[in-house]
Order: C-alpha cells, then structure tokens, then sequence
C-alpha cells in the first residue's frame, strides 16, 4: 500500500491533486481512500488530504506515516516533513518552499518549479495537475496513458471535460519532468 499526503494553502489544488491520484488508482482497478483535512478559510488557509491505495482492504484511511509528501509551500513542508516515513520522497514547489537539506538525511527531495511550469503551458492553475504527474512517475504504479485516462474520467463526471486538454498537457509536462531530471 502507498500512503501519499498532499499539503499546501487552500486554493493551491492540493485536495483536487489528492482526489485525481485517488481516482487513478481507482480506475485501475485497486483499492484507494482520499480523506481531506482543511482549515476554516478554504482559500489562503491550510488544506492537506492523505491519499491510500493498493491491492489490499485499507483498513485505516487517517494519515500515518505516508511514502511521498506533496509540499506546495513552507509551513506544510515544516509541518509534515518529520512524518515522513524513512526512505520516503518529499516533493516541494521550488517556486515557493526553500528547505534545509540538513533536516532529514532518510530522504529524497524532489524540486519542482510548478507555479512556473504552469504559467508556460498557460495553465495558471494547473500546479497541482503537474504535481500529479511526477508522483505518477515517482510511484511507477502507473503509467502515463493510465494516469490520463484516470483523470479524464474523473473530471469528466464532475462535468469539468472543458479542461480535459490543458490538465493532460499539465499531467504530461509533470510525468516527463520527473523522468528528464531524474
């Protein structure tokens, strides 16, 4: 079982990052939870969402010691990184969380400058979308075409297919960014 955890301010995309990945490994055909946990603003305040998947019954859903931190700004990096488990992967938004390497020996760090990597595919919102494509990769649980597919199917039930071609491009550009600088 994976246990991944999504972190950032609310309007950074990080419970609808959480509920694609979910959604993906649901339209593969395995077992996923997607619990959120967000303050009482939604924009500007905190939001975080702990995301389960894997072959198994999931007996517990609630965050534990997750596999993969999505950090999208500091106090989330700051606040989740010490529940990291050992040997696990944090990814942050070089565009806005700076680290201490120092903090944590156990673990990998993946930068990604996705607030800019969205403004050059014009899909300002689209952080969080390129973020679910490097922990497609990162994860190798999924490939690319499974990831596009998942999420496709999720937007569309939400009546979101508008959006289908700029969020591919967006889960595109992350997938192959993990795999170019890695």
């Amino acid at each position: 079982m994976k246990e991944i955890l999504f972190a950032g301010f609310g309007g950074q995309g990080v419970l609808t990052a959480g509920l694609v990945i979910s959604q993906i490994a649901v339209h593969k055909g395995l077992k996923a939870t997607w619990i959120p946990s967000y303050g009482s603003a939604m924009r500007g305040g905190t939001a975080n969402c702990t995301v389960k998947y894997g072959n198994d019954t999931i007996y517990n859903p609630s965050q534990e010691e997750p596999d993969i931190l999505l950090a999208m700004n500091n106090p989330s990096l700051h606040k989740f990184i010490h529940i990291v488990a050992p040997g696990g992967t944090v990814i942050i938004n070089s565009d806005m969380v700076t680290y201490d390497n120092t903090i944590r020996d156990d673990i990998k760090i993946i930068e990604v400058p996705c607030s800019n990597l969205a403004k050059e595919i014009n899909h300002p919102k689209g952080a969080n979308i390129i973020m679910a494509g490097v922990i497609l990769k990162i994860t190798n649980d999924f490939t690319e075409d499974e990831g596009i597919k998942g999420m496709n199917d999720m937007f569309r039930k939400k009546g979101k297919e508008k959006f289908e071609e700029i969020n591919t491009k967006a889960l595109k550009l992350g997938y192959d960014f993990f795999y170019k600088h890695n």
